[in-house]
């Protein structure tokens, strides 16, 4: 995506005219996994006598002006920080329906015992009781589920580990729900997302507005080279084990109840152990483009090292009057890279 020069935001929805403004500085934060996205943006109230509704949705497109802009999405404002000195306004917006009342009861916690059922289905039946429309993965649609417990949990908590036990993430993008593989969810919401290019300028010092950090760290891949995990032989009246890869064995604490549900789990903890061997943090110029649970492309003006797809975890981005748009981005390794 070739970006422009003048950074450009946009509020839409309630208050628009009033938001637009007043704004002085604004952040947006797009998350994978349990996070909920979040806008947060700072008005100036000089001189202004009401305030903004709490529960208001509004919408944020950022860009610039040469090269055009990108909707961000939905938010409902959720909390607001009144300031007397100086005279500001924050106000957090969340993608998540995080109202006061709670009607659908998505913050409360609950006990529940499921199953025999499939993933698909137990996701369609807790995500719709609170609104949302559900997609879910085909390939993670017809997992069997012998049986799983919620203990004391909220819905979206209890949905997120059971995601992850199997290699998956899940996440409520402007009304949707999306149950998927890392890197799917913007795609199963109907959003395209391409590789994103970051380049490093051959002059690349702090100070210039294409200015380029990063930072990675790489754990030790020894640790360990296999997983375990275990399931109940109810016929035998005997507990199996169910190992993938070599010694040393990552050992999992849960028991499974049937030996596929062992297998699907020592599988996706191996991946989850590759995948995230290898994290980088970067903070580049700003660039709508960049989502999480897209791909970044580091092409050769990067150290070998470094060179490859990333998959993006994590973009905050931001921007200002006084020091124009910027983001920070945190990806882990798309592939395990050789040695």
């Amino acid at each position: 995506m070739a970006l422009g020069f003048t950074p450009s935001v946009e509020i839409y929805g309630a208050n628009a005219a009033l938001l637009n403004e007043r704004l002085v500085q604004w952040q947006h934060i797009d998350a994978a996994g349990i996070e909920s996205d979040q806008l947060t943006l700072t008005l100036d109230t000089e001189g202004l006598d009401g305030l903004p509704s709490l529960g208001g949705r509004i919408g944020l497109r950022v860009g610039y002006l040469e090269s055009g802009m990108v909707d961000k999405g939905q938010f409902i404002i959720a909390r607001r920080t009144p300031f007397l000195y100086p005279m500001r306004l924050v106000l957090v917006a969340t993608a998540a329906p995080f109202k006061e009342s709670d009607e659908t009861g998505f913050r409360r916690r609950r006990s529940a015992s499921y199953g025999p059922i499939t993933l698909g289905a137990l996701f369609r039946q807790l995500v719709t009781r609170h609104g949302f429309s559900p997609r879910v993965a085909p390939e993670l649609d017809g997992v069997q589920i012998a049986h799983v417990d919620q203990s004391n949990e909220t819905d979206m908590s209890f949905l997120t580990r059971l995601a992850r036990e199997y290699g998956a993430v899940t996440k409520p993008v402007n009304g949707l729900y999306v149950l998927a593989r890392s890197g799917q969810v913007k795609s199963l919401s109907g959003q395209t997302l391409p590789d994103v290019r970051l380049s490093v300028t051959r002059d690349n010092r702090p100070g210039d507005s294409a200015f380029i950090s990063a930072k990675v760290d790489e754990e030790s891949r020894s640790k360990f080279q296999g997983c375990q995990s275990t399931w109940w032989d109810s016929a035998a009246a005997k507990e199996r084990v169910v190992q993938v890869g070599s010694a040393p064995f990552n050992k999992l604490g849960k028991r499974r109840a049937s030996e596929q549900e062992a297998l699907v789990a020592a599988i996706s903890e191996m991946r989850r152990q590759e995948r995230e061997a290898r994290n980088i943090q970067i903070e580049c110029p700003g660039n709508p483009a960049l989502s999480a649970e897209g791909l970044v492309l580091l092409d050769d003006t990067w150290p070998g090292f470094i060179r490859g797809r990333w998959s993006i975890k994590k973009v905050t981005s931001s921007g200002s009057r006084t020091q124009g748009y910027r983001c920070t981005l945190s990806a882990k390794c798309l592939e395990p890279q050789p040695d």
